[in-house]
């Protein structure tokens, strides 16, 4: 068994995909929009196969979240060194 994908809703869906192709090497599909609901989608993938599908349904709610609570807490990346994340971040 493997976990297929992990999927998140964001805000700003086309800075998102920028930022996980630019930083982090994800590959993106064409994306996904579903005329009659306004759903659009991209699903990423990484090159060790691992994929995060982004989401977005416009005015869509941002409630506010205290940092310790039950459910969905982080997804970790590895971009190989502390090197790297000092060059990634400069």
């Amino acid at each position: 068994m493997r976990i297929e994908h992990v999927a998140l809703y964001v805000n700003d869906l086309e800075n998102t995909k920028k930022f996980f192709v630019k930083y982090l090497g994800a590959k993106s599909n064409d994306g996904y929009h579903n005329q009659k609901t306004g759903f659009c989608s991209y699903f990423l993938t990484f090159d060790d196969g691992a994929r995060i599908e982004i989401m977005n349904i416009p005015e869509m709610a941002d409630l506010p979240k205290k940092p310790a609570r039950t459910g969905y807490s982080h997804i970790a990346f590895s971009v190989g060194s502390i090197e790297k994340v000092d060059e990634l971040t400069a």
